[in-house]
């Protein structure tokens, strides 16, 4: 009778863990969507049911969220936890192990949540070029760039002006000074002017996929002027320590994701209007994670 009554509770206690929902939250943007589906399909695939509360808004909306317990994780990036939720200011980490080592160790002291291992995806910002103004200038680092800009225009997001890791940082770091600085607030515009010749530079991020589709040239931080953007789940604790089987799931996902995959599926969303999770599901498909 006691091994009878262990094995019914332990069929119980295995139906609830498999029923347990699991709530995944995004950011407002093309590549917060489609990482918060992966996340979620692959959790489904582990035997979770997930409630996805997909574009809560910007940075300190889902941390609020994760902090308070509307959701239990989403997709967020180390420089943006350096920056936006610890506030760090001046130079920042430019070494990715330890940047994640310093917002993982904060955000466990502070809020009760964790980050789990990043991903390959490193979203940070990208100073991107015509192929032909690459090849014709020599262009492969920004040190490169420093020895031309005084010829270049510079299309770049209204924040870029002010910030350390923007215009500021590069003539502190690099001693680059540009011909002309024109403001585009919306990415697509900046990317537009660069094809139009309109600017000869963009200020743009790595995972866009108007690098990869138009084979623009990024060029290399070769002396680490910004900080690492590595993706990763941003996690409450109480979830990790009783999901182990949540995590590793996770851990999937950012073990299959780098910048040339995020570069195609945000292309997919939008360029080919296809749906995040359709893009999501068939991308997981390919990769024997999901049936």
């Amino acid at each position: 009778m006691r091994i009878l009554l262990a094995i019914v509770a332990a069929l119980v206690f295995a139906g609830q863990a498999s029923a347990q929902t699991l709530k995944v939250g995004s950011k407002n943007f093309t590549e917060q969507f489609i990482v918060a589906e992966l996340y979620a399909a692959a959790l489904e695939a582990a035997g979770f049911k997930v409630e996805r509360k997909i574009n809560l808004g910007a940075t300190l909306v889902a941390h609020e969220a994760l902090r308070t317990g509307a959701i239990d994780l989403y997709p967020e990036y180390t420089g943006t936890g350096l920056s936006a939720v610890m506030k760090v200011q001046g130079p920042t980490e430019t070494d990715p192990d330890k940047a994640w080592q310093t917002v993982k160790a904060f955000y466990e002291k502070e809020y009760k949540l964790t980050w789990l291992k990043p991903s390959g995806v490193n979203n940070g910002y990208a100073m991107v070029v015509r192929p032909e103004t690459a090849q014709s200038m020599n262009l492969k680092t920004l040190s490169d760039l420093a020895k031309v800009a005084g010829k270049l225009k510079l299309g770049a997001g209204p924040e870029f002006g002010d910030r350390r890791d923007g215009i500021k940082g590069l003539k502190e770091v690099y001693g680059i000074e540009f011909a002309e600085y024109r403001q585009f607030a919306a990415m697509r515009l900046r990317y537009e002017a660069l094809n139009q010749k309109q600017i000869d530079i963009a200020n743009g991020y790595a995972t866009d996929w108007q690098i990869a589709a138009e084979k623009f040239a990024a060029l290399k931080d070769d002396k680490g002027l910004f900080p690492p953007y590595y993706l990763a789940p941003v996690v409450r604790q109480d979830t990790v320590a009783g999901n182990p089987k949540a995590v590793e799931a996770l851990l999937k996902v950012g073990s299959l994701i780098d910048n040339p995959t995020m570069q195609e599926l945000n292309r997919q969303v939008e360029v080919d209007k296809k749906e995040p999770r359709a893009v999501a599901a068939a991308f997981l498909k390919s990769k024997g994670v999901i049936r």
